[in-house]
């Protein structure tokens, strides 16, 4: 697990919403999505060729989180303790509608997650909020809502473990998964 998930199941007071939380969390991320065969508008393998793999939890999972970040979707940051959407961040979601447009059998999750400052369950609720923020402007784009569907992971998945200005602030991120 990773250093602080093994507190999320032991909190006391709020134990059975955070277990709640993170049985569901453990639930979708161990979901696995079929791969199209291109056909019908299905994606096919090629066509993700740049995508990157895997939920976050699959990449920590494998050993690999953070070393795949890139991919036809890129991420989005987000100031600390916040959930509004910047203009750099709105570009950024400009160009993913965009390619979202283009290959429309893709489905795709919106993974929010948050540097590790706050209690667990403020940056479960914090990381759904970015999440649902970059879903709601991606479908204010054009894309169907069926195609999106979002995860918060909070604190627990962190890319960078320093504590530097630059690490927390790439922790702060909704990070796109193609799913199919």
């Amino acid at each position: 697990m990773p250093m602080g998930m093994s507190g999320v199941l032991a909190c006391k007071g709020h134990g059975t919403r955070v277990l709640i939380s993170m049985s569901l969390l453990m639930a979708v991320a161990g979901c696995s999505a079929k791969k199209g065969s291109g056909a019908d508008g299905a994606l096919g393998e090629s066509d993700l060729s740049g995508a990157a793999r895997g939920s976050s939890l699959e990449q920590w999972r494998s050993g690999n989180l953070g070393s795949s970040e890139s991919g036809p979707l890129e991420s989005v940051l987000f100031d600390y303790d916040s959930y509004s959407l910047s203009p750099e961040a709105r570009a950024i979601l400009e160009a993913n509608a965009e390619w979202l447009q283009a290959n429309s059998a893709a489905r795709v999750e919106v993974e929010g997650h948050c540097d590790d400052r706050g209690t667990i369950e403020y940056n479960l609720a914090l990381g759904a909020k970015r999440a649902n923020a970059a879903r709601d402007y991606l479908e204010a784009l054009g894309v169907a809502t069926n195609r999106l569907t979002t995860i918060s992971y909070g604190k627990e998945l962190p890319i960078c473990r320093e504590q530097s200005p630059e690490c927390l602030a790439r922790n702060r991120r909704d990070r796109f998964v193609v799913l199919d």
